[in-house]
């Protein structure tokens, strides 16, 4: 493939080991959203429909809330001690998560503390998941350029989708076959294991080398009270309209996945008769097709320039957003409901494959812990919104309540593509002005 030759032996091993740990931290992290509508059973109390809804979305939540805390931990420990470090303790800290899931006693078993307990290791899931995912996003930016830049990035995010896909695979596997729900987890936490060792042979990036070397430099100068100390201030600031942008870039995708893998789960359950397992493989179906469309998406951006790509799809989806309501009122079979969830997730509002373009424009000393915490920020509020606010929202307007949510999203999600595009060309000016000045 001409995208893999374009990269030099670091960056394909980077490429590899980015991806392999990004695709195994995301295994974990998704097992239970999967299998949610057969480990709610487990952990949480019998109750009447309603309030079943509201402990679905207690628990769906908990991964995502407390995320900002260890986006501003994480991001420490990425803007100061490297990348790297950042990677490989987040992703054994999901290790060990998982082994405390896998031996976990059930509600049966201990009552309401088993769901307190599953609540914490969720909490704490959501947590070390924060800096794997963001650390290697921005650790691929940093090593390369565009127009290779744009798909390496993107496959990180390819890697986390499938790690997503394969989590819902080995639920479908459990479910259908019989097997104990608990050796997923002992799944998961030997290959997250394996992925935090695999990551050790990454090599720091040459960006956050650079600001170090950098900011050390003006300190060891202010120690010595020289006078050239103000020469090496580094004055990157954090621009007010990119940082809303960022958020909301990363507001739409919540709103997309929730209704596609977790709204139906109810009407394919009430009303076509599904069985737990019936819907865990009707989402595993599902995921394969947004695997395949994350991959087209990250190779159509070496030729495309992916924020066009992104403003296709998000007229695209702004008009999905519309008849929505409407399309799932007439749906008559759980084909026709596929099928709407599909087009939803090829469509859907998300950052790849543009994601390189989003981070490189975050100040490097800052790039792991503003881009953490806008992420983390925008999933909790728009994870804890979709979630609870459908539940009442539903209840009260039928599916138009949908309307109030995702057409905020939508159109928030084009204005932050919008501005994007106003960087990028007040960017190629720069630089075009820039090489006539040397020439």
């Amino acid at each position: 493939m001409k995208i893999l030759s374009s990269l030099n032996k670091q960056q394909k091993e980077a490429v590899a080991l980015l991806q392999i740990g990004t695709f195994l931290e995301y295994f974990d992290l998704m097992l239970y959203v999967h299998m949610a509508v057969l480990l709610n059973s487990l952990f949480f109390p019998k109750t009447d429909p309603h309030t079943a809804s509201l402990l679905t979305a207690f628990a769906f939540c908990s991964t995502f809330v407390l995320r900002p805390f260890g986006a501003i931990l994480f991001g420490y420990i990425g803007d100061n001690y490297g990348r790297k470090t950042t990677i490989i303790i987040t992703t054994a800290l999901m290790s060990l998560s998982c082994v405390i899931m896998a031996n976990l006693p059930t509600y049966a078993q201990i009552g309401i503390t088993a769901a307190w307990c599953v609540t914490l290791c969720r909490v704490f899931q959501g947590l070390s998941s924060m800096g794997e995912i963001m650390g290697a996003l921005v650790y691929m930016t940093e090593i390369t350029k565009p127009p290779v830049q744009y798909p390496a990035v993107s496959f990180i995010s390819l890697a986390a989708f499938t790690g997503s896909c394969a989590a819902l695979a080995m639920s479908a596997l459990v479910t259908t076959v019989g097997l104990n729900w608990r050796i997923a987890f002992w799944v998961g936490a030997a290959i997250a294991a394996a992925g935090s060792i695999a990551r050790t042979r990454l090599r720091e990036t040459p960006d956050f080398i650079e600001k170090i070397n950098k900011r050390n430099k003006k300190q060891q100068q202010k120690n010595a009270g020289s006078d050239e100390s103000h020469q090496v201030t580094d004055c990157e600031k954090m621009k007010n309209q990119t940082t809303v942008a960022f958020f909301f870039i990363y507001c739409g995708w919540p709103v997309c996945f929730f209704l596609a893998y977790m709204y139906f789960n109810s009407i394919l359950q009430r009303v076509y008769g599904y069985t737990p397992e019936d819907v865990i493989l009707h989402n595993f179906v599902l995921s394969i097709i947004h695997v395949v469309s994350c991959y087209v998406l990250s190779v159509m951006s070496f030729k495309i320039f992916p924020l066009f790509i992104l403003k296709v799809k998000g007229y695209i989806f702004l008009g999905l957003s519309i008849l929505f309501p409407i399309l799932i009122y007439m749906t008559t079979s759980h084909y026709q409901l596929f099928i709407l969830q599909a087009v939803l997730i090829i469509v859907a509002l998300g950052d790849y494959p543009a994601v390189g373009i989003f981070v490189k424009h975050i100040p490097v000393l800052k790039r792991v812990t503003a881009t953490s915490f806008l992420y983390s920020l925008s999933r909790a509020v728009t994870y804890v919104i979709t979630s609870f606010g459908l539940v009442y929202l539903t209840e009260f307007l039928g599916h138009w309540g949908i309307w109030v949510i995702l057409l905020p999203a939508t159109i928030g999600y084009l204005w932050a593509v919008n501005h994007y595009e106003n960087l990028e060309s007040i960017e190629k000016v720069n630089m075009s002005m820039k090489n006539l000045s040397y020439s």
